[in-house]
């Protein structure tokens, strides 16, 4: 149990993902990243051009979050590519199966960087001992694979994507989740992330003990 600066009591914590954990860069808007996607659906019966599944792609993911409702909407990107290939098929295909390797091969080519934190490994080595988990806006068809990839998911008892939700943060429910998976109250739970509106803001209006990840760094040095 953190015993000092203000952390009595923590007995578990949850972590962002992406620019806490990962250092990341993507690029969703280069044709370049949509090139190799339109490729190999050819050979999946799905007849597309890149530019028009970039078209097609961004319009129908603003079409699905509008269509939700939620204040912070969030989707998933399998499903839209699923019914890009549906749509698109030249013969009958599993445009489910299609769907979730389209995504991954998109999210592959999008990425420009894609690196653990080695501060934040250190962070995860020194907690060792607490209950860990992850709650964050990500995608969990190749967020989850991008943890085991980089060797991250072994130090989580539980992993949660907005993707599983429907919504993200800084939607309160998410955070929620990820106490109910601990097992603990809000006021027993630290939270460690990148981003004020995000992470820091939202945790901390439900009692959590809330830090940014470079605050984090520099705490547990």
């Amino acid at each position: 149990m953190f015993n000092r600066d203000g952390f009595y009591g923590v007995k578990g914590v949850l972590f962002d993902c992406y620019n806490t954990l990962i250092d990341i860069k993507t690029n969703e808007r280069d044709i370049k990243s949509y090139e190799p996607v339109s490729k190999w659906l050819k050979y999946h019966g799905v007849n597309i051009s890149p530019q028009d599944l970039m078209n097609e792609y961004r319009w129908r993911c603003k079409d699905e979050l509008e269509r939700r409702g939620e204040w912070h909407s969030e989707l998933k990107v399998e499903e839209i590519f699923s019914r890009i290939c549906r749509e698109r098929a030249s013969w009958p295909i599993n445009d489910a199966t299609v769907g979730i390797e389209a995504a991954r091969l998109f999210r592959a080519a999008s990425i420009r960087r894609l690196r653990p934190f080695p501060q934040s490994v250190q962070l995860l080595q020194k907690l060792r001992g607490y209950p860990l988990g992850i709650v964050s806006n990500g995608q969990r068809v190749f967020s989850e694979l991008e943890l085991r990839q980089l060797g991250l998911h072994g130090y989580f008892n539980f992993v949660l994507f907005s993707s599983d939700f429907g919504y993200k943060k800084p939607d309160s429910r998410i955070f929620l989740a990820g106490a109910g998976h601990l097992g603990m109250s809000p006021q027993n739970i630290l939270y460690i992330g990148d981003s004020w509106d995000n992470d820091i803001h939202p945790s901390r209006g439900l009692g959590m003990k809330a830090m940014h990840i470079e605050e984090a760094w520099r705490h547990f040095a």
